[in-house]
């Protein structure tokens, strides 16, 4: 059957190569408009999936990690004295405007956390350039390479002005970008400083919980214990980040109907440039049909066609969609597919090709084999 098979795909190569192309386009719109929802959400929760912490604890009406509400900072001795709780630490998040020499100004999200351990967004796997030792340093901020274009070129070492006050660039980061707003890391007290915060308010608390303890556990008795804020999972007020912020810029929803229109569009592309095809070979399946074959021999027939063309469609949009995820990240846009979502783009190229066999297999199995013998 295989070679009838591959003997129907030469017989038009026209038609052949426009089915798949428009798999290859389908796919590579899909795994595009998918890429860009990865780089979003990852942007939307980057302030926690940065973080190491077992818990959270914020505002008890903050739901949103993008829009902390204040702490008194006496919550924080009351938090260290709840059994299970390991460690607190504080969290200072403030805005402000970045100037530098060329002019440029800049909107920036200031986030101080305590030295040396600085456990936001200081992760020895996202530094590039600096050291942990130069944080230290009298206005020593940290700046994501990728923000550079944003920041006037600003490098390692580069002075400028937060808030009018002098600051300089003691360590450059590697992907660690916020959504809507640019990530600058520091120590708490400088994050105090540029920010105008007083000592008494911090914007979150970091809980590690002590080794072999449950941290649902702890997160309960925290929510039971105190009053005024809640402690969350790092997942869940990731994914509640996002959550909140999808439901409220309408990405979800554009990003969603793209692709959906790409799934209807190859689809039907597809479909009928198979249907267009299995016409142009109507006599060579009645002759299948006339000399034996069954409807079934016919429908596996077709449907293999179109699983060798879903196999070659998807390796060569798979591998546009790399390319596409390569060129992007050279600019900052950095995301990866998961093992999931590479096996769901090759389930939904063989939805879409088998799909479209539909129409091509509705019109030969309702074919009578002695109508193509007919003058």
């Amino acid at each position: 059957m295989l070679k009838y098979a591959w003997q129907f795909m030469k017989y038009d190569k026209a038609k052949s190569l426009g089915i798949v192309i428009g798999i290859v386009i389908s796919i590579f719109l899909i795994g595009q408009q998918t890429g860009i929802f990865l780089f979003l959400t990852n942007a939307m929760k980057a302030l926690v999936t940065n973080s190491q912490a077992d818990l959270w604890v914020v505002d008890s009406k903050t739901i949103n990690a993008n829009a902390l509400g204040k702490l008194d900072i006496r919550k924080l001795k009351e938090l260290e004295s709840i059994p299970g709780v390991a460690r607190a630490f504080p969290v200072v998040v403030s805005g402000g405007t970045a100037r530098f020499d060329d002019g440029t100004t800049a909107g920036i999200q200031l986030i101080g956390t305590d030295a040396p351990s600085f456990r936001v967004g200081l992760s020895s796997k996202k530094i590039i350039g600096g050291s942990l030792e130069a944080m230290l340093e009298d206005g020593a901020v940290s700046a994501d390479y990728f923000d550079r274009n944003s920041l006037g070129g600003a490098k390692l070492g580069t002075s400028f002005e937060i808030n009018g006050k002098k600051a300089f660039i003691a360590v450059q980061t590697s992907g660690v970008r916020g959504f809507g707003g640019i990530f600058m890391f520091t120590t708490i007290e400088k994050a105090r400083y540029f920010g105008n915060i007083p000592n008494t308010n911090m914007s979150a608390v970091l809980i590690d919980v002590v080794p072999g303890t449950d941290p649902r556990a702890v997160k309960d008795l925290i929510n039971k214990t105190l009053f005024g804020v809640r402690a969350w999972s790092s997942k869940d007020f990731a994914a509640s980040t996002v959550t909140f912020l999808l439901g409220n810029s309408g990405i979800g929803f554009s990003i969603g109907s793209l692709i959906v229109f790409a799934l209807i569009a190859g689809f039907f592309i597809i479909g009928l440039t198979m249907y267009s095809a299995a016409l142009d070979r109507i006599r060579d399946y009645g002759t299948l049909k006339g000399i034996g074959a069954s409807n079934g021999y016919i429908i596996r027939l077709i449907l293999l066609q179109a699983f060798l063309f879903s196999l070659v469609g998807f390796v060569l949009g798979y591998a546009f969609i790399e390319l596409f995820r390569w060129g992007v990240g050279k600019a900052g846009t950095v995301f990866s597919y998961s093992p999931a979502i590479i096996a769901t783009f090759f389930l939904i190229t063989l939805i879409i090709s088998l799909g479209g066999a539909a129409f091509a297999i509705r019109r030969i199995v309702s074919l009578e084999p002695a109508s193509v013998f007919r003058g």
